[in-house]
């Protein structure tokens, strides 16, 4: 197994400041995993190991080494899925809230990929590589509703540059805090990684540092509530955590969503009222468009009959 280093003189500026939390902002990775990696006494500051709470001084010396992520071997299980379509080039399922898309650590199992691999004997695209065969683009796990997956790495790449194109179409429903201005709109705002937050993304066109992407939400009002509005959102990119980013930067943060909305969440959420309900794209063997419609699941037809109420 590989390693790599990392070392580095703190300015001033890091006077005072706790190491796990300095080192993920270095890193640029999660505090739980330099936590991790303090514990297993990879980080040294000023030569000798450190406790994740330390206080560290300009001046100290930081060095860490750490193994490069191997790839995980996703093995088949065999795990209901709801198809909505199927053919020899790909599939759409109807991913249930709450279930991961890949394996990652602390998900080795009973993901989508699992799922899928026992599905289709593992006739999957390996464009994604091992840990998302078949995967041509994503939803949050806490995001319900339809994804398309890519049997071989023809339609993968096709479906790859329909997506870059904005020729494939996704269509969302989401319950939203607030009451809405306008029926219709659009949200054109660039969204990059959070500086404060780096769990989080965030619209980057009023702050200093990196640019982030361009993205694009169209949103139409379906039924306005006393505290809450029914929207039915259509992506014209798709970027990570776009609708609950756009929908929280014009002050309707998604209901329920644990990361962008306000705390604590709704009750009788399990997470984001945010479902994946069409998608249409250009067959990319047959030259057909298929669209794929889904029903509202049970759990967001209730909350919209207690909102209702």
């Amino acid at each position: 197994m590989s390693k790599a280093s990392f070392s580095v003189t703190l300015p001033e500026d890091y006077d005072g400041a706790r190491l796990d939390k300095t080192l993920a902002e270095l890193l640029r990775r999660s505090r739980a995993f330099t936590q991790g990696m303090i514990e297993q006494k990879q980080v040294l500051v000023n030569g000798a190991p450190a406790k994740k709470s330390a206080i560290l001084r300009g001046g100290d010396e930081l060095a860490c080494t750490f193994a490069e992520p191997t790839a995980l071997a996703a093995k088949p299980e065999d795990i209901p899925l709801d198809v909505r379509y199927e053919d020899a080039d790909l599939l759409v399922v109807n991913k249930p809230q709450g279930m991961v898309v890949h394996p990652a650590p602390g998900h080795p199992e009973h993901t989508l990929v699992n799922a899928l691999l026992h599905h289709c004997a593992g006739e999957l695209s390996g464009i994604n590589g091992v840990l998302r065969p078949g995967i041509a683009h994503r939803i949050d796990k806490d995001t319900g509703g339809l994804l398309i997956v890519a049997k071989n790495d023809f339609a993968h790449a096709a479906l790859a540059e329909q997506i870059a194109a904005h020729t494939f179409t996704r269509a969302y429903r989401a319950v939203v805090h607030g009451v809405m201005k306008s029926p219709e709109g659009t949200v054109d705002a660039p969204i990059g990684r959070s500086e404060r937050n780096r769990k989080k993304m965030a619209v980057t066109a009023s702050r200093s540092g990196p640019p982030g992407k361009p993205a694009r939400t169209h949103y139409f009002l379906e039924t306005q509530y006393d505290k809450f509005a029914d929207l039915c959102l259509r992506l014209e990119t798709g970027r990570t955590h776009q609708i609950r980013v756009h929908m929280a930067h014009i002050s309707h943060p998604v209901a329920g969503d644990p990361l962008y909305g306000p705390q604590p969440p709704v009750k009788g959420l399990n997470g984001q009222c945010l479902y994946a309900r069409l998608i249409g794209f250009i067959h990319p063997r047959t030259g057909e468009y298929i669209k794929v419609e889904a029903e509202l699941p049970e759990w967001y037809e209730r909350f919209l009959s207690e909102i209702g109420s």
